[in-house]
C-alpha cells in the first residue's frame, strides 16, 4: 500500500534530465533515497551502498529492475528535482495523513542549514521555514527563504501550501506582521505572535496594559529545578478591547499575553524576562502558557533532532537544489520514523531500517497509512 501511497503523490515530479539518456527512473532514485535517508543515508555514497545491501527487497517492490545507479548519477537526479514542486508534493502527503484538530498549534519558525554556503561566502547559507505540528510533532511544509531576503517573504508563502482552518499559528516577532495576520484570519486560522519594541506603539500599549500585573507578586508560578539552574514560569491575559480602538490595523484582535521567566544558573545572577504576545483566539492564562510552551519546543522537538540525530548541519551537499531537497527528505524520514509506533530513540529507528528490510517496511506503512483507503 505504501508503494501507491509514495506513487500517486511523488509520482507526478518532472524529470529534468533528458529522456533518451535516462536508464533509471526518477520514481526509482527517488524512493531509493528516501528509504535510505530514513535509515540514516548522510550522502550519496550510503544511498548507493543501502541499494546494494537490499538490493533484492526494492526489486521485489519493483524498483531498480536496470540495476542501481552510481553516486553521480543519484546525486545529479536529486539535486535537480524542482523543489518547490517537491515541496508541493510534500505538503499534499502530509495533508492526507495529518488530520488537524480545533485549536491546534502550528509552529512556524526559521532554522539555518549551517555548513551549506558557497565556497567564500558565508552569507549564502540556505534559510528554511518550517511548519511544525507541535502536538504531533510532524512537519508539515517548509519553504527556503529567498536570497538576500529573510523570513518575512517567506512565511506568506508557507501559509499559502497549508491547510490551517481552525488552527492555532503560532510565529515568533520576525513574523509578527499585519499582512501575515491577515492572512491567517482569511485562511481560516487564528494568530498569535511574539511581540517586540520592531512595533514599537503597539508594544508598549501591550506593555503598559500589564503594568497591575507586573506590579503583584508572581502568585501561582511553576518552579523547575533540574541540571544546576531554577526556572520558573508565569502566564498572564487581558482582554485586547482596550487597545483595540488604537490599533484597528490587527484583524479579530482579542488577546493580549504576558509571559514571565525567572533564570538563575548556578553561580550567576538570577534573569527575570517579560514577554509579550498577541493573539486573535480567545486564550485563558492556561491556553496561553500551552500555546507558547509548545512554539518553543520546537527548539527541542525539531532543530535539535534535526541536528544531533539527523546530522543536519553536518551535510554539505550544495549543488543545484541537493540542500533543499535533502532538507525535505530528513523532514519526510523524520515524520515517517515518529509515525511508527516502536519504542526506540530516532538514531535507534534508523538503524533497524539499515538493517532489517521489514522494519524499514513498518516505517514506510506507517508513514503513508493514511494516503490509501
Amino acid at each position: 500500500m505504501y508503494i501507491e501511497a509514495f506513487t500517486s503523490h511523488f509520482g507526478a515530479l518532472t524529470d529534468a534530465r533528458q529522456s533518451a539518456k535516462v536508464t533509471y527512473p526518477l520514481e526509482d532514485i527517488l524512493f531509493i533515497t528516501l528509504c535510505a535517508v530514513t535509515a540514516g543515508a548522510q550522502g550519496w555514497s550510503d544511498i548507493r551502498d543501502y541499494a546494494e545491501g537490499h538490493q533484492e527487497w526494492f526489486e521485489r517492490h519493483g524498483f531498480l529492475r536496470d540495476g542501481i545507479p552510481v553516486d553521480d548519477t543519484i546525486a545529479r537526479t536529486i539535486s535537480r528535482i524542482d523543489p518547490e514542486q517537491f515541496r508541493l508534493c510534500f505538503v499534499s502527503w502530509m495533508q492526507d495523513v495529518h488530520e488537524a484538530t480545533q485549536g491546534q498549534v502550528i509552529a512556524i519558525d526559521g532554522k539555518t542549514l549551517r555548513r551549506l554556503y558557497q565556497r567564500g561566502d558565508k552569507h549564502s547559507t540556505i534559510h528554511m521555514v518550517n511548519a511544525f505540528s507541535c502536538a504531533n510533532k510532524l512537519v508539515l511544509g517548509q519553504v527556503k527563504t529567498a536570497a538576500k531576503s529573510n523570513e518575512i517573504t517567506a512565511i506568506p508563502e508557507l501559509i499559502e501550501l497549508l491547510d490551517i482552518d481552525g488552527t492555532l499559528v503560532s510565529i515568533d516577532a520576525m513574523g509578527c506582521q499585519t499582512d501575515i495576520a491577515q492572512q491567517i484570519v482569511d485562511k481560516g486560522g487564528d494568530y498569535l505572535f511574539t511581540l517586540k519594541s520592531n512595533h514599537k506603539k503597539l508594544y508598549s500599549a501591550v506593555v503598559a496594559a500589564f503594568a497591575k500585573e507586573r506590579e503583584e507578586p508572581l502568585g501561582d508560578i511553576r518552579i523547575e529545578n533540574k541540571h544546576g539552574r531554577v526556572e520558573a514560569r508565569i502566564f498572564h491575559v487581558l482582554s485586547a478591547d482596550r487597545i483595540n480602538e488604537d490599533f484597528p490595523q490587527w484583524p479579530g484582535l482579542k488577546t493580549l499575553g504576558m509571559s514571565v521567566s525567572y533564570r538563575q544558573l548556578k553561580g550567576k545572577p538570577a534573569e527575570l524576562t517579560y514577554r509579550y504576545h498577541i493573539s486573535s483566539a480567545e486564550l485563558s492564562e492556561r491556553e496561553m502558557a500551552d500555546a507558547v510552551r509548545a512554539h518553543w519546543s520546537v527548539e527541542n522537538s525539531l532543530h535539535w533532532v534535526l541536528d544531533v540525530s539527523l546530522r543536519e548541519d553536518d551535510c554539505q551537499i550544495h549543488q543545484n537544489h541537493g540542500a533543499e531537497n535533502w532538507s525535505m527528505l530528513r523532514h519526510m524520514a523524520l515524520n515517517m520514523l515518529r509515525a511508527e509506533s516502536s519504542k526506540g530513540s530516532i538514531p535507534a529507528k534508523q538503524k533497524r531500517a539499515w538493517m532489517k528490510a521489514e522494519y524499514l517496511e513498518a516505517v514506510l506503512s506507517a508513514g503513508f497509512s493514511e494516503m490509501v483507503n
